[in-house]
């Protein structure tokens, strides 16, 4: 990213040497993520983050869709993104229908199926769950959206650089990625749009990223975003079933002790470096205290407001109680994790639980 934050400076809009000179690298950076998950570079809109990619791709497709269809679909268990994103659409006048999730975490496409109208204009589950880890059944759902003529969105931050993913293979027709994700940097997240899918602009502006995201680009942080994704491609096959053995030793050590500890999400159909664990008694909070003061940095299913633990609405989805949806912590695994990282983190876990219990 250096070079483009002092030589190569020129606005990609411009039509001068500098300006073209950043425009031939942004082409060649939307080639390059283009490349990765099997689309055009025609086809990748470059976003600020996946939480603007998830709106457009929403709100774009309603816009498009307006007069003639006015229903969407998602799962209950999505990312805030989508769901606050679907909120806003009903306040537009949109009518949408959640579909619930099994106690995995898992979508029945058939649920889909069922509840598909003909003026439903889009379907948009994300490729794995971000709390939990579950990963959907996405050649299903896909199949599903194909054979009922309706448009497919994934929101698959979660997925991208972590899981072989081809946009043909399921085939989506849009699809949110963010750089972040896989070591990229923060800020920076783009839509793949399948030509000739319906889509207008949410921004006005510039006719930037051929019209559908105004705004001048962010051009390092692109670059960033290009070379973070190739490296995880190219890594995948043995970083993913590395991270992957290590999430299972976690899972078979927390389960092991403390007494009473529940795996969160599908035991098998789940990322390679997630892992959710409830603790039926106590506290999400409470726990990532105890555990941040001896060095392990976790995160929680449930969000503390005013003083009032609510639960997390993935883990009241998956249908196991109250106690369970408060008590819920994730671990996830990273390039840096190593074997012993993993049987420390358990066993600091393992005594936290111990302490509070006492």
């Amino acid at each position: 990213m250096a070079g483009y934050l002092t030589d190569t400076f020129g606005n990609p809009s411009s039509i001068h040497a500098a300006g073209q000179e950043a425009r031939r690298a942004l082409d060649r950076a939307r080639d390059r993520v283009a490349a990765a998950i099997g689309a055009r570079g025609e086809e990748i809109v470059f976003t600020g983050s996946g939480t603007e990619a998830d709106n457009l791709a929403l709100i774009g497709s309603y816009l498009a869709a307006r007069g003639r269809k006015n229903h969407l679909i998602t799962a209950a268990t999505e990312h805030h993104a989508i769901l606050h994103t679907v909120e806003t659409l009903r306040e537009l006048g949109a009518e949408t229908t959640l579909v619930p999730v099994d106690g995995d975490g898992r979508v029945d496409p058939e649920e889909i199926r069922r509840v598909v109208r003909p003026d439903t204009f889009l379907i948009s589950v994300m490729a794995a769950n971000n709390e939990i880890g579950t990963l959907a059944p996405m050649a299903e759902i896909a199949a599903v959206a194909r054979e009922c003529d309706v448009p497919f969105h994934t929101d698959a931050v979660q997925v991208v650089g972590a899981v072989p993913l081809h946009v043909d293979d399921p085939r989506v027709d849009m699809l949110t990625l963010t750089a972040h994700k896989f070591y990229g940097p923060k800020g920076a997240g783009a839509l793949y749009v399948r030509r000739g899918t319906p889509l207008k602009p949410i921004l006005h502006g510039g006719g930037q990223e051929r019209g559908r995201r105004p705004g001048t680009e962010n051009v390092p942080a692109i670059m960033g975003l290009a070379q973070a994704l190739e490296l995880a491609v190219r890594d995948m096959p043995v970083e993913s079933a590395r991270q992957a053995a290590l999430r299972d030793r976690l899972i078979t050590h927390v389960l092991a002790e403390p007494p009473g500890a529940v795996l969160n999400g599908h035991p098998t159909m789940r990322l390679p470096n997630n892992t959710n664990f409830s603790f039926p008694g106590l506290e999400s909070d409470l726990l990532l205290v105890n555990l941040d003061l001896e060095g392990v940095a976790a995160s929680s299913g449930s969000a503390c407001t005013a003083g009032a633990i609510e639960p997390s609405h993935v883990l009241a989805a998956l249908g196991g109680g109250h106690a369970r949806a408060i008590s819920a912590v994730r671990l996830t695994l990273g390039r840096a994790t190593s074997a012993a990282d993993v049987d420390s983190a358990a066993e600091i876990l393992a005594r936290v639980v111990h302490r509070l219990r006492d």
